[in-house]
C-alpha cells in the first residue's frame, strides 16, 4: 500500500488521529492491542488526511471552500446553501489517478484476505478531530453500509468527503470552535459483518444517566446497527455490572429489557440502495437478539476495551449471521459523563405537576419546561421555535443544529444509545426517548414539563410545573461512627445515587420492584391456566411475553430489580425487606383479587410474616426466596442481607425460619444475615428472644409509633399525637438497643424523624444505635446531624457525663 495515501488498519494506533481521524485511529489500536486478548475485530483499511488533501488540490477545492465558508460566517449566505454548494463541488471532482489505484489495490488485497471477489463492505468517514473526549462529532459525517464492488466503493468515498461538509457538520464545528483548516477526513474501508442475517447495536462501559462506572449498558436489534444508531427502533437493553465479570460462574445482568424492534436493516436487492428496512417477524420481536453468554462475552469486551483506553468508552458491535460471532466495528471515548464533574450532586424536585401525557425512557436526570413544537421531519426543522420541547419520531444528524435550542427532546423511537440520547446528553438537555406515541399525543404550543428525575421513566407532565434546584456537596461530608445507610426502593434511581458516601442500604422495600416492574401477583403467575379474569390473563401474557415459564417473569425480574440497587451500593451491605404489602395492596396487583381476602383492617391483617408459611401465599413467598437466591449466588451480591417484616410472635418466626431454609436461604451460609423489621411492641418486650434468632434489628418508627400509642399513622384528628419523640415510644427504642447489643446483634433505623429532628437523630445516637436510614436528599443533612451530635456527647464525656459514643 502506499503509505502516504492508504493504511491498513493494522499500521495505525491511536496516536495516528492527525493521519486517520479519530474512528480509524481506534480502530487500528483495537486490531493492534487488543485483538491479540481476544477481541474480533473485523479487518480494512484507510484512506488518509493526506489523501483527502491531494483530492481537494487536485480539484482546486481549497480555496473555493475557504470562500465558501467565510461568507457563510459572515452571514452572507445561508447554511444550506454553503453545504450544498461545497459537497456538489466535491461530488464532482475527479479522483488523482495515484489515489484512485491505491484505493482499488487496497480493496483487492481485502478481498484476497476475506474470500470473495468483490467483499461487501462498510465504508465510513474519520474526521480528523473527531472522537476526541471533548466532543464527540456523533454522526456528524456519513456511513454507508454494504458497499460492493470497485466503482461503488469510489463512490461511497467520494460521498463520505463530501459529508465533511453537510449542514450539521459545519454547524457542529462552528458551535465547538474547530476551525475549517483543521479538520481533514480520512474513510475507513471496512469487511462487512453479517449482522443483516443477526443483529447489531451500541454499548458502553458507563451508565450513561448517572457516570455509574460499574456497568456495562448494551443495546441492540436485529439487522444492521444504523437503526439502534439513529434511534429509529427500540432495542433491547441490557445492564451488567462490571466488579463481578471476573467470576466464570456468575452471570452478573442486573438488567434485562425486551425492545419492540418493530424493522431491522438488511441487504437491499436493490440499484438505488444498497440497505432496506423490513419488518421484523413477531418471533423477532418476542425474541432477545443476544443470548445471556453473548451479553457477559460483549461486556467482558467492554472492560478489557476500556481498560486499555483508560477511560470510559462508548463502542458499536455487530453479529455474524452465517458463523455467529461477535465483532467489534467501533470504539471511541465516551465525551458526557467521562467529563462531568464528581463531589456534587444535582437533587430536582417539581411543584403539583398536571395530568401525565406521555412516557418514556429518561435521558439525563433533570427537568425542564416549555412549548411542544412538533416536527415530522428534518426537511421541516426550519419551523422549530427555539427554547421549545422538541417533539419528533426519531432524530439523526441533520437534526443537530435545532436540538441545541432546545429545552428538553422527547421522541417516540430509540433507546439510550441512540442519536437522540447521545446529543441530548452532550447538550446537557432533559430528554425522553422511546414513548411510542407522543407524536400523536403532544400538540404545538401546547405547555409541557419534561421530567428525567424519578429514574428510568420520564414523564410528560401538562402544564408548567416549578423546577426546584438543589446542589448537594459531597466533599464536605463529615466521618461518623454511627453509620447512615439509604433507603432505595427504586431501582431505576439506584445509580444516581452512587457517589453519596453510604454505608449501604439499610431497607429496600420488595414491594416496590413487585408492584412498579411485576405488576402480577405471584399467586396468578403460579396458577395462571385457573385465572377466570380474562382481563387478568391477557395483561399477565403481556408482560410476560418472552418467558415460557411465568414463575420465571417474576423470579427474573424480581432479581434483576434488586441487583440494580445492590450494585449501586456494592460492596456494601444492602438490606432486602420481603414484601409487605397489605391484603388490599396485593390484591390491586394483576390477578391479585382471587387471591386475596378482604379485611376491614389490613394495616393489623394478613401481612408480612404471617403470609410466608401461610398456605395461601406459601408459594408466592418461593418465588421471592428464589429471586434472594439467583441475587446472592448466581449473579453473585453476597452484600445483600434479608429482612422479615411485621413478625408478631417468636412462633412465627421460627416458622418463617423454616420456609426459607426450605427454600434454600439459611442464615449464616455464604454470610447470609436475617433481620427483623423491630415495629410492634411484642419484639421490644421479646428482644432478647429476636436476638437469638436474627442478625440484627431496624426499628420501623411509622408502625411502632402507632402500635405504641394506639394512633393510626394516618389519622388527620390525631396526627398531631403521632410523634417518634413520644417517651412512650423512645423507651421502646432504647430498650431494644441495649437488649439487641447484649447479643451484640446490630440495630438500625429507618424513617423520617432524624431527618426531620435533629434531636432525635442525637437521641438515636445516645442510645447507641449502630446505623440510620435515609432517603438520598436528606443523607448530607442527617450525617451532620449525627456528627454534630458524637461531638456534643464526647464533649459531654470529657467533661464526666455519660457518653455512648
Amino acid at each position: 500500500m502506499t503509505t502516504s495515501m492508504i493504511l491498513d488498519f493494522a499500521q495505525v494506533s491511536r496516536g495516528d488521529v492527525a493521519r486517520v481521524g479519530g474512528k480509524n485511529a481506534s480502530l487500528g489500536e483495537l486490531i493492534g492491542a487488543l485483538v491479540p486478548q481476544g477481541i474480533a475485530v473485523p479487518p480494512g483499511f484507510a484512506t488518509t488526511a493526506d489523501a483527502f488533501r491531494m483530492y481537494l488540490v487536485h480539484n482546486n477545492l481549497g480555496q473555493a471552500i475557504a470562500d465558501h465558508l467565510a461568507a457563510y460566517l459572515a452571514k452572507e449566505v445561508s447554511l444550506a446553501e454553503t453545504g450544498a454548494t461545497i459537497r456538489t463541488a466535491i461530488l464532482a471532482g475527479e479522483w488523482p489517478e495515484a489515489l484512485q489505484q491505491a484505493i482499488i489495490e487496497a480493496y483487492r488485497d481485502l478481498a484476497l484476505d476475506t474470500g470473495s471477489n468483490q467483499p461487501a463492505v462498510a465504508v465510513r468517514s474519520s474526521a480528523t478531530a473527531e472522537d476526541l473526549p471533548e466532543a464527540s462529532f456523533a454522526g456528524q459525517q456519513e456511513t454507508f453500509l454494504n458497499v460492493s464492488g470497485e466503482a461503488a466503493l469510489l463512490d461511497a468515498c467520494k460521498r463520505c468527503y463530501a459529508s465533511l461538509y453537510t449542514d450539521r457538520a459545519i454547524a457542529y464545528r462552528t458551535a465547538h470552535g474547530f476551525g475549517e483548516d483543521a479538520v481533514a477526513l480520512s474513510i475507513g474501508v471496512q469487511r462487512m459483518v453479517r449482522a443483516d442475517l443477526a443483529g447489531s447495536g451500541v454499548m458502553f462501559s458507563i451508565d450513561t444517566e448517572s457516570g455509574f462506572p460499574d456497568v456495562v449498558l448494551i443495546d441492540g436489534a436485529w439487522g444492521l446497527g444504523e437503526n439502534v444508531v439513529q434511534g429509529a427502533v427500540d432495542p433491547d437493553a441490557w445492564q451488567v455490572f462490571k466488579p463481578l465479570l471476573s467470576e466464570a460462574d456468575l452471570c452478573p445482568i442486573i438488567a434485562r429489557q425486551r425492545g419492540a424492534k418493530a424493522v431491522k436493516m438488511v441487504y437491499a436487492d436493490s440499484a438505488e440502495a444498497s440497505t432496506v428496512n423490513v419488518e421484523t417477524s413477531a418471533q423477532e420481536r418476542a425474541a432477545l437478539v443476544l443470548s445471556d453468554a453473548e451479553v457477559l462475552q460483549l461486556a467482558r469486551w467492554a472492560v478489557l476495551i476500556e481498560t486499555h483506553y483508560g477511560c470510559p468508552m462508548d463502542m458499536e458491535w455487530a453479529k455474524d449471521g452465517p458463523d455467529g460471532g461477535l465483532f467489534i466495528v467501533q470504539a471511541r471515548p465516551e465525551t458526557v459523563q467521562s467529563r462531568a464533574q464528581r463531589g456534587t450532586l444535582a437533587s430536582y424536585s417539581l411543584s403539583e405537576t398536571g395530568e401525565a401525557l406521555v412516557t418514556g425512557l429518561a435521558i439525563g436526570e433533570a427537568a425542564a419546561t416549555g412549548k411542544v413544537c412538533r416536527i415530522e421531519s428534518a426537511a421541516d426543522i426550519a419551523e422549530f421555535v427555539d427554547g421549545s420541547v422538541l417533539v419528533t419520531s426519531t432524530t439523526d444528524p441533520d437534526w443537530v443544529p435545532i436540538m441545541q435550542r432546545a429545552a428538553a427532546i422527547v421522541t417516540d423511537h430509540g433507546g439510550r444509545t441512540s442519536h437522540a440520547a447521545i446529543v441530548s446528553r452532550e447538550f446537557g438537555l432533559p430528554a425522553i426517548v422511546g414513548t411510542g406515541n407522543a407524536m400523536a399525543t403532544l400538540q404545538s404550543d401546547q405547555e409541557v414539563t419534561v421530567s428525567c428525575i424519578a429514574g428510568d421513566e420520564g414523564v410528560v407532565y401538562a402544564g408548567a410545573a416549578t423546577i426546584a434546584t438543589e446542589t448537594i456537596d459531597l466533599t464536605s461530608v463529615p466521618e461518623t461512627r454511627t453509620k447512615l445507610m439509604l433507603n432505595l426502593a427504586d431501582p431505576g434511581a439506584a445509580s444516581r445515587w452512587w457517589q453519596i458516601p453510604s454505608d449501604g442500604v439499610g431497607l429496600t422495600r420488595m414491594e416496590f420492584v413487585i408492584a412498579n416492574t411485576i405488576k402480577a401477583h405471584p399467586m396468578a403467575l403460579m396458577h395462571y391456566d385457573e385465572l377466570e379474569d380474562a382481563t387478568a390473563k391477557a395483561e399477565i401474557e403481556r408482560l410476560t411475553a418472552g418467558y415460557e415459564d411465568k414463575r420465571e417473569y417474576f423470579i427474573d425480574q424480581l432479581a434483576c430489580g434488586l441487583a440494580r440497587i445492590a450494585a449501586a451500593q456494592y460492596p456494601a451491605p444492602v438490606i432486602v425487606r420481603m414484601s409487605d404489602f397489605k391484603s388490599n395492596e396485593y390484591a390491586d396487583l394483576v390477578g391479585g383479587a382471587a387471591f386475596e381476602p378482604e379485611e376491614e383492617n389490613p394495616m393489623l391483617g394478613f401481612r408480612g410474616a404471617a403470609r410466608y408459611y401461610s398456605p395461601l401465599y406459601r408459594a408466592g413467598f418461593a418465588l421471592e426466596c428464589s429471586a434472594i437466591k439467583r441475587l446472592r449466588e448466581d449473579m453473585g451480591f453476597t452484600n445483600v442481607a434479608v429482612m422479615i417484616p411485621f413478625c408478631r410472635t417468636l412462633e412465627e418466626a421460627d416458622s418463617v425460619l423454616q420456609v426459607m431454609e426450605q427454600e434454600g436461604l439459611r442464615r449464616g451460609e455464604k454470610d447470609l444475615e436475617f433481620y427483623v423489621m423491630c415495629e410492634i411492641p411484642a419484639n421490644v418486650v421479646l428482644a432478647d428472644e429476636f436476638a437469638k434468632r436474627f442478625d440484627g434489628f431496624s426499628i420501623g418508627s411509622n408502625d411502632l409509633t402507632q402500635l405504641t400509642l394506639g394512633i393510626d399513622r394516618d389519622s388527620e384528628l390525631l396526627s398531631s399525637q403521632f410523634d417518634e419523640r413520644d417517651p412512650a415510644v423512645e423507651w421502646m427504642i432504647r430498650h431494644v438497643i441495649d437488649e439487641a447489643h447484649m447479643h451484640d446483634t446490630k440495630v438500625g433505623l429507618c424513617g423520617q424523624a432524624p431527618s426531620d429532628h435533629p434531636e432525635f437523630a442525637r437521641f438515636l445516637v445516645e442510645c447507641g444505635i449502630d446505623s440510620i436510614s435515609v432517603t438520598p436528599d436528606s443523607f448530607v443533612a442527617v450525617k451532620r446531624h449525627i456528627a454534630e451530635a458524637e461531638g456534643e456527647l464526647m464533649e459531654e464525656g470529657m467533661n464526666g457525663s455519660a457518653c455512648r459514643c
